[in-house]
């Protein structure tokens, strides 16, 4: 077997020395490196904001959605959104190990989950069978590579691929959540009723406790319905994120005259950087999940109201976020009978 790079540079077509993710194109062909991972993937799970995007530019027709996805991976070597530059991640068996990998706890015929973006692993798409355009799934006949670098989870005996997919696609949202949140904050989760909002939800509310004010905002009827679903969160906003002073006079008349010492953002569109920044106190902390953030109108945005608050790109990885996301789904019955309905 050839030698490969830890961090996948030697599978990096264009522009040279530049990571897999930034890069513009990758080598997606199966031929294995000693360090690398080959999988026959099942299920891709398309990141919510870049899935959206896909939907708006093309219509709900599955047949566009299936060409326009084609042509990013044919075109990229990776499910790399242009738009958004985000990707998701995949469900598959493992089919071979590179022979400096052998030593791992890993054996092929393991069935996992990767648990870094679509952005950057090489994928090569034989053919996209079906799409699930409520749940942002995609099933599909494929192959993918994960690097030495690149981190993984086995998919869990007592949960269906689905709904394991679901949760370990946000996995970073919820253990980020766990370590920013502290008791007697006043948390504001935007997007709170979608995947990762909902367990953010949870974990806000457990390390919250009861001296804490859990803030739960969405924008539809089914999503605020959801967050009431829940039962956790002490104040539902129903608003639309995009307009900043209409959800920043919301959340004061509803948290009496509060702001938020903890927002986190997990929505998929564009331009909620602003009501992020301006319903979080001087000192406040901002959690952006959201692969729709831009950091430039977040930064100089803040710098603009003259607001001093913290601002945390979401890594989608932090240690034991898969763990913790999955034991969640244990903990909270009513939390794992919405996602059973959703994604399952």
């Amino acid at each position: 077997m050839k030698k490969g790079n830890k961090y996948g540079l030697h599978r990096v077509i264009k522009p040279k020395g530049v990571l897999p993710q930034p890069a513009q194109r990758i080598d997606n062909t199966i031929e294995l490196y000693d360090n690398e991972i080959l999988i026959d993937v099942e299920i891709l799970n398309i990141d919510s904001a870049s899935f959206t995007q896909i939907k708006n530019e093309v219509g709900e027709n599955d047949e566009k959605i299936k060409e326009k996805m084609m042509g990013i991976v044919n075109k990229r070597g990776k499910h790399h959104n242009p738009v958004t530059g985000s990707g998701g991640m995949l469900i598959g068996t493992v089919k071979k190990i590179g022979d400096k990998l052998k030593d791992r706890e890993l054996r092929v015929g393991d069935r996992i989950a990767s648990l870094v973006s679509l952005s950057l692993t090489p994928l090569k798409i034989n053919k996209i069978k079906k799409i699930y355009k409520d749940i942002d799934q995609v099933e599909v006949d494929a192959q993918a590579i994960l690097f030495e670098s690149g981190i993984y989870a086995k998919l869990p005996a007592d949960m269906k691929d689905t709904l394991s997919l679901a949760v370990l696609d946000v996995a970073g949202a919820a253990a980020q959540t766990a370590k920013l949140v502290k008791p007697g904050d006043n948390v504001l989760i935007i997007g709170a009723g979608g995947k990762s909002g909902l367990l953010c939800l949870h974990e806000a509310k457990k390390r919250a406790g009861v001296t804490g004010t859990v803030i739960g905002m969405g924008h539809s009827d089914s999503s605020c319905q959801r967050i009431k679903e829940m039962g956790i969160a002490d104040i539902i906003l129903q608003g639309d994120a995009t307009k900043p002073i209409e959800t920043l006079e919301m959340l004061k008349e509803k948290n009496n005259n509060e702001l938020a010492d903890i927002v986190i953002n997990n929505v998929n569109i564009f331009d909620t950087e602003m009501t992020s920044v301006l319903c979080t106190k001087d000192q406040g902390i901002i959690y952006f999940f959201s692969m729709a953030t831009s950091f430039t109108k977040a930064a100089l945005g803040a710098e603009g109201v003259g607001k001093d608050v913290n601002m945390i790109i979401g890594n989608g990885y932090t240690k034991g976020h898969a763990e913790i996301s999955l034991e969640i789904m244990r903990e909270n019955k009513k939390l794992r009978e919405i996602f059973e309905r959703l994604y399952t």
